[in-house]
This record gives C-alpha cells, structure tokens and sequence, in this order.
C-alpha cells in the first residue's frame, strides 16, 4: 500500500461543502477514485457519465470507454459513494463531432485522434457547460495531468507519472476552461491509483484500462469508415516513390504512414536483377488518386511539420518573429523532439532539430517547455493538428500536405487560446 492520499484542495474558495464538484464518471477506476476522493474530502459531488454512441451496441461490451457496463460500474460506484450520479445522452453530440470527423480524417488520407476530439468538443466544451448550469464551481476528471498555478494563471503540465501522463490528449484545453477543471490524479501514478480503490472497497479497483476507440469494435477502423462512407474503399495502386507499380489496394483507409507490414505487395529487384531485400514502409497518401505511396525508411524523414488549429497556453514573452524554442510531441507514444515554433500564415511551422520518421497528417503537435525546469512534470505550452510535412522543401526536394482546410486567419502566438 502506497502513502495515505494527501488532502485534495481543489483551490475553491468557502467550506468545501458548499463548493459543488461534477465528475466525469466514464465507469473505469480513474474516474472513480476521483469521485470519491473528493466526497471524501467533503466537496458536494456530482457524478455524470456520458452515453456517447448505441445503447445496444455498448450493452456488454468491456474495456472502452462510455460502453454499456462502464455506465453500470459508473452508477454503482456512485451509489456506494453516495453522491448523486446522471447519465446523459450525447449520442447526437459524439456522433458530429467526433465519429463523423473520424470518418471524413480517414477519407483525406490523414490518421485520426477521436478521443482528442472528444475531449476538445463533447467533454471540455459540452460537458463543461452542463456542468456549469448544475450550479458546479469545478468539473474534475480522472486524467492524468496536472493543472498547476502559475503567475498569470492555471498551467497545464505533464503528469507525475511519464507512463500513464495524457496531456498530449488534451492540447486542445482552453484558459478558460482550464480555470474550471480539476485533475485530482495527476499527481499519482496508476498503482497510487489503484491503492486508492482497493483502500475506497471500489469494485473497480482492478479493472483493466480501455485500450481501443470506444465506438471502433475489435479495433477494426477500416470497417467503421467503410459503413459511414460507402465508397470509401474504393481500390487503387500500391506505387514506389520512384513510380513503380507494386500492386494494388481495397482503399486507402487501410493504411497509415509509416506502415510497415500488411502492405500485400511483392518484393522488388535491384538494377542487377537481385532481390531487394530493404522493406517499404508507406510514405504517403494520395485519397484525390487513391494512390498509396511506399518507399525506404528514410523517405519518412521530416524536418518541418505544418501545423493549423493551434492553441497556445504559453506565455505571451515567448512571442515573435525570432520563434519559440519547444519540445515536440508528434504521436502519443513517441519521446518529444527538439525545434522551434514559427508564425507561418494561416498556421504554426515547427522546424526540428533532426529529422523525425513517420509524421502523419491528422494527428497532434504537442508543445512543451524545453528550459532547464521543464523536465518530468513540464509545462504544456500548447498544441495542433499536423496538416503536412516537409524535408528540405527550400530545395524543392518534398512536401506532403494534407487536403484538410486550412483556417483563414493566421493564429497569434500570445496569451489567447486560438483555434480558428
């Protein structure tokens, strides 16, 4: 058993009875711990679960979020707590902002993040807002990140725990509403967590963590955009970067970049007739052809990434033509990468210090402090979509970008959370 838990103050003013706090309850030990912890620590709670797709289809189903027995174990940790606990349907909500959106970043060739979606529109924004009309001073949730004060206000910074942080998953948090959520857990890491459960008597306490997309069965993405966009596995050619045809495909929504195996494309041979025995690795896709390109590893090489949709919860000091020195983060699971931040037009322009492998449109550019302080638990200083990628592009050598629209007016780099 881990230390006792310290005292949770969430920072609001008066009695801590009178201080009404709604938590996100998705069913699973994070979210529940959450919730009672702060009844616990004498907070008035409120518990909410979201049904964000098909009843029917969620009535069973383990191991993803808002499923059918995720709103039960929700419901349960609640009246064994007991707080108040509502489930509200936001299927017509989720199904716009996040399936449809999915579907669509699929079709331009891009590789999709729903949950930041998720998180960006139906939790932080729709969420947020029914919380505030129940009369809430806070809505807490079960991620793990921290919301520290800093001198101009709340900061959003990674959690205590590298493995289990998700500030990367929630780039797109706003000032205004990171002054109304709470991140109890972001201090702990999963075991503290779990100690907490067992300690609480939660029948969650050793529920596994959710693994795939909530509304995705099986992890079969391809077949979820298939029923939402017929036609959108249309065929088309497996091409070398040197134009080559090496076979052909069932759609383009069955590959990502970076792609290694599943190609279903045979070998290749060298100038001398000897089999080429370096693998391909998909380097870019063409929806407008229906086009899927491979080439070697090194072909995957960017240097600049092109970013629209930013959100900036940095400093305004950081501002200016002289560009902003950040860390990185341009997929979930991988270490951030060192470059500097440039106004770009309509966007934001990251140049790396080197070359990073397997950037894909569609998916986020996390920015983080990279000063002396900045370590484990550093500052998030904002983030955005990846619209393309280049490599020595002043030379004309390539540039991928994807078809998504880019906003009209250029973000600011400055104290204002932007995201046209």
């Amino acid at each position: 058993m881990s230390d006792p838990f310290p005292d949770l103050d969430l920072g609001l003013p008066g009695p801590r009875s009178a201080r009404r706090v709604v938590v996100a309850m998705s069913g699973g030990v994070d979210s529940s711990v959450t919730a009672v912890l702060l009844k616990e620590a004498g907070y008035d709670v409120v518990g909410i679960t979201l049904q964000l797709y098909d009843h029917g289809m969620a009535v069973g189903r383990k191991g993803a979020c808002c499923a059918g027995q995720d709103i039960y174990d929700a419901s349960v940790v609640a009246e064994r707590a007991g707080i108040p606990h509502y489930v509200l349907d936001y299927e017509s909500r989720f199904r716009e902002s996040v399936i449809d959106d999915f579907a669509d970043s699929y079709l331009r060739g891009e590789t999709p993040i729903p949950c930041v979606r998720c998180n960006q529109t139906v939790k932080f924004r729709d969420l947020l807002a029914t919380a505030r009309d129940l009369g809430a001073d806070a809505l807490a949730t079960g991620h793990y990140v921290r919301r520290v004060l800093g001198p101009a206000g709340p900061e959003l910074h990674r959690a205590v725990d590298p493995g289990k942080d998700q500030s990367y998953f929630l780039f797109a948090t706003t000032r205004e509403q990171l002054d109304f959520l709470r991140f109890p857990l972001g201090g702990l890491t999963k075991e503290q967590t779990r100690d907490q459960a067992r300690r609480l008597g939660l029948e969650v306490q050793d529920k596994p963590d959710s693994q795939d997309i909530c509304f995705v069965p099986n992890g079969n993405y391809a077949e979820i955009v298939k029923k939402l966009r017929p036609g959108a596995a249309d065929p088309g050619e497996i091409v070398h970067l040197d134009g080559t045809v090496m076979g052909r495909h069932e759609g383009i929504i069955h590959y990502t970049i970076g792609q290694r195996r599943g190609l279903g494309i045979g070998g290749r041979k060298g100038e001398d007739g000897a089999p080429d025995t370096d693998p391909l690795y998909v380097v870019r896709l063409e929806p407008e052809t229906r086009r899927v390109v491979v080439g070697p590893r090194a072909a995957l090489g960017a240097d600049e990434v092109r970013v629209g949709e930013l959100n900036w919860l940095g400093d305004a000091s950081g501002s200016g033509d002289a560009g902003i020195r950040v860390a990185a983060k341009l997929r979930s699971a991988q270490a951030p990468a060192v470059g500097t931040l440039y106004r770009d037009g309509a966007g934001v322009r990251l140049i790396l210090d080197d070359p990073q492998f397997g950037i894909s449109a569609g998916q986020a550019a996390v920015f983080y402090d990279v000063t002396a302080e900045a370590e484990a638990g550093g500052r998030v200083l904002g983030g955005g979509w990846i619209l393309g990628t280049g490599s020595g592009t002043e030379k004309g050598e390539r540039e991928t970008t994807s078809p998504r629209l880019t906003p009209t007016a250029p973000p600011r780099i400055s104290p204002v959370s932007v995201a046209e």
